[in-house]
């Protein structure tokens, strides 16, 4: 539990902090004192609490070149905190509250936001942008006065950061700030994977595209299984749930498959050792002409490419929840969307941030939700470096960095 009573004596004026700072590309982290600016209109600044370690995070933090591609820059978009002080036209939150940063804009105001049938928001569109969303300018300065880039609009890897309204949710304080931070990517992009997105029923066929990056999860009223360091075992553990008849996994790694089969995973696909056949060859000749759900969970368009193949001639149904960072167009035959196919986008699970991340709140508090779990390492600021090797090698689930400890 996070205690919401907070003051600041610092509102308005430029706050000295550490932040972990990228410098180049693939290189470690550096911590460095920076200044980060008072929030303009329209903006917030927090003290971040904790953060912690998102496989988008070392995707961008590994690129050199691209769209949205800048340094030095501070990365991390899951994270939780306290409201040190708010902008001009700031009613939503206000100093002391206990706040979730997330890289999903939900403004309110714009027409998406007003529907129900997407969590997109036209007014802030999900970019790669170095900047704050209203005016493009950093408000984050290094020692000698430079400027240093944001990242998803949240940079969480920093004691302190301005974020826009847009991408606030006030939570309740009753939850414990890390799992709170664990509500802010990955955790709730597979919540909805499934369930939400896909409506996976009873009795379906399903095909999951790396056994990777979006974690362990579950759905309404079900108990989570004990987490185990592996990246995307939620999608798996989702169908299983909904009572899929088949749950092929398709990835590079054997060892998976021992892990896969605890959340349900009924078959295993080894890319590499297919032979003369392809992947999706491989899972129509299993599934009778095709599976009926396929998950992407990778990032990369050839992979999309074989799970839209893989899917079934007359309904199946791709749902792309890797995000592709290198605009890597897909080739898809107009045959088989006539035909009844069809390919769905799922960024953060398709729900709306503001309205439905204090719902999932409420469902942990009364353990329905459960989070613990997913928690597999804890370091220090100073330590975060460990926790992108935690990565590398498979080790970690989810690494909380605690940024005051």
């Amino acid at each position: 539990m996070m205690e919401a009573k907070y003051s600041s004596d610092s509102a308005g004026k430029p706050i000295k902090c550490r932040a972990a700072v990228a410098r180049k590309a693939g290189e470690a982290l550096v911590i460095e004192e920076i200044e980060v600016l008072p929030p303009k209109a329209g903006e917030v600044r927090i003290k971040i609490i904790c953060t912690s370690l998102c496989h988008s995070d070392v995707t961008l933090w590994k690129t050199s070149a691209g769209p949205g591609v800048a340094f030095p820059r501070i990365f991390g978009h899951e994270a939780a905190g306290i409201v040190e002080s708010v902008g001009e036209e700031v009613e939503e939150v206000k100093t002391g509250d206990i706040v979730i940063p997330v890289f999903k804009s939900n403004c309110g105001e714009c027409r998406d936001c007003k529907s129900q049938k997407t969590n997109a928001c036209t007014k802030f569109p999900l970019q790669l942008s170095t900047g704050m969303p209203r005016d493009g300018t950093t408000r984050f300065m290094d020692s000698n006065g430079q400027p240093i880039y944001h990242f998803f609009s949240v940079s969480s890897f920093s004691e302190y950061t301005v974020v826009d309204i847009a991408h606030v949710v006030k939570i309740n304080p009753d939850i414990p700030i890390e799992k709170a931070c664990l509500l802010s990517c990955g955790v709730t992009t597979g919540l909805g994977a499934v369930e939400k997105i896909a409506q996976v029923e009873k009795g379906s066929t399903v095909a999951i595209f790396g056994l990777g990056a979006v974690g362990l999860a579950i759905f309404d009223g079900y108990e989570l299984k004990k987490a185990i360091p592996q990246r995307n075992w939620k999608v798996a553990e989702g169908a299983r749930l909904q009572e899929a008849s088949k749950i092929i996994g398709v990835d590079l790694n054997p060892a998976k498959f021992e892990i896969g089969k605890k959340f349900g995973i009924t078959d295993f696909i080894n890319p590499g050792t297919c032979g003369e056949k392809s992947v999706s060859q491989i899972i129509k000749e299993m599934t009778d002409g095709g599976a009926d759900y396929c998950f992407e969970c990778v990032g990369l368009a050839s992979v999309m490419q074989d799970a839209f193949n893989s899917s079934s001639l007359s309904y199946g149904k791709t749902i792309l929840v890797g995000l592709e960072m290198h605009g890597t167009p897909l080739n898809i035959n107009s045959y088989d969307i006539v035909m009844g196919k069809s390919l769905m986008g799922c960024i953060f699970g398709g729900f709306k941030p503001k309205s439905d991340l204090p719902i999932l709140v409420d469902k942990y508090l009364h353990k329905k939700l459960q989070l613990d779990e997913f928690i597999s390492h804890e370091v220090k600021l100073e330590d975060i470096n460990e926790a992108f090797e935690l990565l590398h090698q498979g080790k970690s689930l989810r690494c909380i960095i605690w940024m005051h400890k």
